[in-house]
């Protein structure tokens, strides 16, 4: 059996706790205690999180697109052959190393998608790149910690909160989309959203072709 060897740890900043990056032959983990956060073989779930959003956009020249949290960069390859050459896209990771690994051990995965002309990285809170720019982004989208019922990071609640959704919302351009990524559906979740103002649509996602996990992904539609 291939061992499994850990690459690197990382802290996540303001007391988050550890991340620890592992791989076993061409295959990568990164953990959070006794916690998978994410794994190079499970990426369905994660594309739908930039196919479903960008989709519902097709009609846009110049989208800009704002996502929050980088992992493995399976959001963000899923995003770029469907915008077009004049599209604008900011990732925001927490996590410095992060970024590092994007670039080290795991750029295979990457595929040289941090390197096209349109993507920026900004190793900040994600939050802040929301706070400060007003009617700015045509979609967010967010796999931040494990969705709103976070277990990394907590001022990560103040994203899934009513004044961060609010928040959110100002950010968006009319028409721009909010697509939240899951571990697992949460109706109390979906009703924030609502009482927002948002259109909401929850969609259920495999997290691997037709049999693996169910995560679910909420578009959320500035009116």
């Amino acid at each position: 059996m291939t061992p499994r060897v850990l690459l690197d740890r990382a802290e996540i900043p303001n007391g988050g706790g550890e991340l620890r990056l592992f791989q076993r032959g061409h295959e990568f983990s990164i953990m959070l205690g006794s916690n998978e956060l994410m794994n190079s073989r499970l990426s369905g779930s994660e594309e739908a999180l930039a196919t479903l959003p960008c989709e519902r956009l097709s009609d846009r020249t110049a989208p800009r697109l704002l996502i929050g949290g980088l992992g493995m960069g399976f959001t963000l390859r899923a995003a770029l052959p469907l915008l077009s050459a004049k599209a604008e896209i900011i990732v925001a990771e927490l996590v410095p190393a992060v970024v590092q690994w994007a670039r080290g051990p795991m750029a295979e995965i990457f595929d040289g998608s941090l390197d096209d002309p349109r993507v920026t990285v900004e190793t900040t809170d994600v939050f802040d790149l929301i706070t400060h720019n007003n009617a700015h982004y045509d979609a967010i989208l967010l796999d931040v910690d494990n969705g709103p019922d976070g277990i990394t990071h907590a001022p990560n609640d103040r994203l899934y909160s009513i004044a961060g959704l609010k928040t959110a919302q100002k950010a968006l351009r009319p028409g721009g989309i909010l697509a939240v990524w899951s571990s697992a559906p949460d109706a109390k979740f979906t009703r924030k959203l609502a009482d927002v103002g948002f259109s909401v649509e929850e969609t259920p996602v495999r997290a691997r072709g037709k049999r693996g996990a169910h995560h679910m992904i909420w578009l959320a539609t500035r009116r």
